[in-house]
C-alpha cells in the first residue's frame, strides 16, 4: 500500500444533472422545458402531422422562469429535450436591507439583501429578487408593516429566485 495521501476537491455537487431527457411528444402544457439553453414553462404545444419526408414536429412557446422572457422552438416529436429539475422551496423572510454587502442584486435602481431562514436555522443571502416589481413591492412593504412573511424561492439549472409570498401573520 502506498503512504501517499490523497486529496479531492469538492465540486459543491455530486454529479446530479441539471435536466433530464424527455420525449418532445409527451411535454404537456404547464410542463417545463430547456429552450435556447433557459428553464421555461410550456405555454403552449402545437404538432404538426408527419410530413412526407420525416416527423411529426412539435412547436414549444415557454415563458423563462426567472427572466420571465418568451421563447420558442420546434423539436421533432420523437426527439428527447432537455426538462430542468425545478423545485419550489418556502423560507421565512427574516431581513430586507439596502446595503453593499454580497449576494446584490441591482434591481429598480437600488441594491437591496434578503436573508431568509432554512429549515435548520440557517440564513440563507445569495438569493435573487423577483423580475415583478409588485411581488418585490408586496415583500418590502409586508416587511416594513413587521408581518411575517414566507417567500416561495423557485430554482432549477443553478439558479434560485423569489417567485411568491405568503402571509403568516403579523410578528409576535
Amino acid at each position: 500500500m502506498s503512504d501517499e495521501e490523497h486529496h479531492f476537491e469538492s465540486k459543491g455537487d455530486a454529479g446530479a444533472s441539471k435536466t433530464y431527457p424527455q420525449q418532445a411528444g409527451t411535454i404537456r402544457k404547464n410542463g417545463y422545458i430547456v429552450i435556447k439553453g433557459r428553464p421555461c414553462k410550456v405555454v403552449e404545444v402545437s404538432t404538426s402531422k408527419t410530413g412526407k419526408h420525416g416527423h411529426a414536429k412539435c412547436h414549444f412557446v415557454g415563458i423563462d422562469i426567472f427572466t420571465a422572457k418568451k421563447l420558442e422552438d420546434i423539436v421533432p416529436s420523437s426527439h428527447n429535450c432537455d426538462v430542468p429539475h425545478v423545485n419550489r422551496t418556502d423560507y421565512q423572510l427574516i431581513d430586507i436591507s439596502e446595503d453593499g454587502f454580497t449576494g446584490l442584486i441591482f434591481l429598480s435602481r437600488q441594491l437591496i439583501k434578503v436573508s431568509l431562514l432554512t429549515e435548520n436555522g440557517n440564513t440563507k443571502d445569495d438569493l435573487r429578487l423577483p423580475t415583478d416589481d409588485s411581488l418585490l413591492t408586496q415583500i418590502k412593504d409586508g416587511f416594513a408593516e413587521g408581518k411575517d412573511l414566507v417567500v416561495s424561492v423557485m430554482s432549477a439549472m443553478g439558479e434560485e429566485q423569489i417567485c411568491a409570498l405568503k402571509d403568516i401573520g403579523p410578528k409576535n
